[in-house]
């Protein structure tokens, strides 16, 4: 009983951060169930399974709070579950871990380019709408880490669709959190096909959705009311910290060692909140940002 309380607050926290910054609900829950003794493959399940009720109660919350993107979600949602069906059922037969440290290299250069662009205020010079020539090929492979990692459609896509720049913050982290529910379905029925039910711990998924249900409302009006500045260099520096954090294990670094790079970007983040909230109040109102940005966003 004690575990599953655990899990439900783990639930909370990964939703939480998952709602408000696209990212980090798979992540976070599938490393705590994997310590927890599940295999990959069953910690991966388990997760998708919870993530069904949380993505739908945040999509909800946040096309409620209209953060969403119909035309992306309807782009983005559809490869997004053909490439988790087959990261399930890879999963489910073999490792893919050494692409990880690849992965995490590219998703760390990114974040790391996120955070210097909402810093200096960079904002990228497209006027055309996102296509499926460049959504499907996205949703096809976020949706393939997202299986095989235990996490990853927020963690690749987010980050792909900031750095194109033709949507505000708030419309990314609420279209990509609600197209994930086609992701998590797709998943859980590869899942499904390749372990069987019994490979699935029901309890501990109940445990991660009651938690992720509570939280999903509460980081949708997050979004909502949070500058866009804001949201790009927190996210930015989530994606550097998760992957900064993945490339060190894989490599063996020492404890101390890591920490430092911790304590690093968790400086470099703070000091660009702190940057960015100071250019902002010499540019003026943060909404004109969105709307500039909402006007090419599709």
């Amino acid at each position: 009983m004690r575990k599953l309380i655990v899990l439900a607050l783990v639930g909370f926290g990964a939703q939480l951060v998952d709602g408000s910054l696209g990212m980090g609900y798979g992540v976070t829950s599938s490393t705590l169930l994997i310590l927890a003794g599940l295999t990959p493959a069953a910690a991966s399940a388990s997760v998708h399974f919870s993530e069904l009720g949380t993505n739908l109660a945040s999509g909800f919350s946040h096309w409620k709070l209209k953060n969403v993107d119909w035309r992306v979600v309807a782009r983005i949602a559809g490869p997004g579950a053909v490439g988790a069906f087959l990261g399930a059922t890879v999963l489910s037969n073999l490792s893919t871990e050494a692409a990880a440290p690849v992965m995490a290299a590219i998703l760390a250069a990114l974040g790391l380019y996120i955070i210097i662009r909402f810093v200096l205020g960079v904002r990228p010079a497209l006027k055309k709408a996102l296509t499926m020539k460049f959504l499907a090929p996205l949703g096809l492979f976020a949706g393939f880490i997202d299986a095989t990692g235990g996490g990853g459609w927020g963690p690749v896509a987010t980050p792909a669709l900031l750095v194109d720049g033709r949507m505000p913050p708030r419309k990314v982290i609420g279209s990509i959190d609600t197209s994930e529910f086609a992701v998590s379905a797709a998943a859980s029925l590869g899942f499904l096909f390749g372990l069987g039910a019994a490979g699935i711990n029901w309890g501990f998924a109940l445990a991660l959705l009651v938690g992720g249900l509570v939280a999903a409302p509460l980081a949708a009006y997050l979004v909502k009311v949070a500058p866009a500045h804001l949201l790009g260099v927190a996210v930015g520096g989530l994606i550097l910290l998760t992957n900064s954090r993945t490339l060190l294990k894989t490599y063996d670094v020492a404890d101390g060692t890591r920490w430092v790079v911790y304590g690093a970007v968790l400086v470099l983040t703070v000091v660009g909140l702190s940057v960015a909230v100071q250019r902002q109040r010499r540019r003026g109102p943060v909404d004109e940002e969105d709307r500039a940005q909402e006007s090419v966003s599709v």
